[in-house]
């Protein structure tokens, strides 16, 4: 078990938190958290939980904090814990082999095993070692959980255990919220609520850091190690760095606009079928999503001009210096906004004609304007201006209330 020896520091060491380097640097960050999420994973036999999201949002500390939760408040064995980072491995035989020795080592210790294979999505078709070990009933006792940065190779992987995953259940681990920010930085939502210019300067320092747990705590690396992330992603799955570039460049020159495959695709001299393959591969990767149009009779217009958004701030920052593009904030807001409402319905759409809607989601129809026009939008349209933001994102994840 040499490759686990390492990287599983509970199975020999009581003060094994000081050993591990994810707990290690989580615990001497100013801000830190205990993200809501792993108490969503189950944790009884038999269960193959997925947990997938965008690079550096602390995903494999999430699984540490687990661990650590496992074996202080559940008691859990730590003979019985087995992580495994797959960040490292390079082929799919490797993988197979791992998972060959840990079955052995399952079985010489006699006890139900929680396995952890983090980023198993970096090995190509992984899934056919799991599935074959469920199938023989290797797995009958245990409880896996897999995890991965891309829904390219985790998010569509449930497809492929048809009636396979037990009592598992899937957790999507996105950069901080904004009202999540607040929190984690040591604030209540209730006191921001009649402090305006308390909450105007979050926002505004939210608008900056985004909710990426090294920028939060203000690492210097911040950008470099998200896009150190999101560039293997480009690597991994086969695509061009290049082509990346141009098509995230000229998405940064129209938005907060809408716009087509078509009209980047002459930008930069390629086909608009290439331009909606790599969009579709920076959404499955957490960096893009998209609000398509709706028209006066609620239909969904998929053909006709979408607006793209970025997750998070600092993945607009980041990308923006990547591409050398000069960072703009009036794309920033409405990016934040159309996010927001995206995490809170599970879908965003806008609507442009006599007037335009920004962001469609739920009984909501919020439009961002520099100022407030007095005539012309209908009285179900929330309108807002960059100030009243920060109080909307707040109040649209306070259960039972309206913004």
């Amino acid at each position: 078990m040499e490759p686990f020896d390492r990287i599983n520091p509970w199975w020999y060491y009581d003060n094994w938190l000081s050993k591990d380097k994810h707990l290690s640097e989580w615990s001497s960050q100013r801000y830190r958290w205990i993200p809501r999420w792993i108490d969503h994973l189950s944790l009884k036999p038999f269960s193959l939980n997925f947990v997938y999201g965008t690079r550096q949002t602390g995903k494999t500390t999430g699984l540490k904090l687990l661990i650590k939760k496992m074996i202080e408040e559940r008691h859990v064995s730590p003979l019985s814990i087995f992580y495994l980072d797959l960040d490292l491995i390079a082929s799919f035989q490797e993988f197979r082999s791992l998972v060959q020795d840990l079955l052995r080592e399952k079985k010489r210790r006699g006890l139900p095993a929680y396995i952890f294979l983090d980023e198993v999505s970096s090995v190509e078709e992984w899934w056919r070692v799991i599935k074959f070990y469920i199938d023989s009933g290797e797995f009958a006792g245990d409880v896996i959980t897999v995890s991965g940065s891309s829904t390219v190779g985790l998010l569509k992987a449930p497809e492929m255990f048809p009636g396979r995953t037990g009592e598992g259940s899937r957790a999507l681990v996105l950069p901080l919220a904004f009202h999540e920010y607040v929190e984690a930085t040591g604030w209540k939502k209730e006191d921001l609520m009649f402090d305006r210019d308390r909450l105007l300067n979050l926002f505004q320092e939210y608008k900056r850091k985004g909710g990426f747990p090294k920028s939060i705590n203000g690492h210097k690396d911040a950008e470099e190690a998200l896009l150190r992330g999101i560039v293997s992603e480009i690597y991994r799955h086969h695509k061009s760095i290049r082509i990346s570039q141009d098509i995230i460049h000229s998405i940064l020159q129209r938005i907060p606009s809408a716009l087509s495959y078509n009209s980047i695709a002459t930008d930069i001299g390629i086909s608009h079928n290439t331009v909606r393959e790599y969009m579709e591969f920076l959404e499955d990767i957490f960096i893009l999503a998209t609000a398509y149009i709706k028209d006066n009779t609620n239909r969904v217009l998929r053909r006709r001009e979408k607006k793209v958004f970025f997750r998070d701030p600092l993945i607009i920052k980041t990308l923006a210096g990547w591409v050398n593009h000069p960072f703009r904030e009036d794309p920033v807001t409405e990016s934040i906004l159309q996010e927001h409402m995206l995490r809170r319905f599970g879908e965003v759409y806008y609507y442009r004609d006599h007037y335009e809607v920004d962001a469609i989601a739920g009984n909501y129809r919020v439009e961002l304007k520099s100022h407030r026009p007095h005539r012309g939008y209908p009285k179900n349209i929330t309108l807002l201006t960059e100030e009243e933001v920060p109080h909307f994102l707040l109040t649209l994840f306070h259960t039972g209330e309206n913004p």
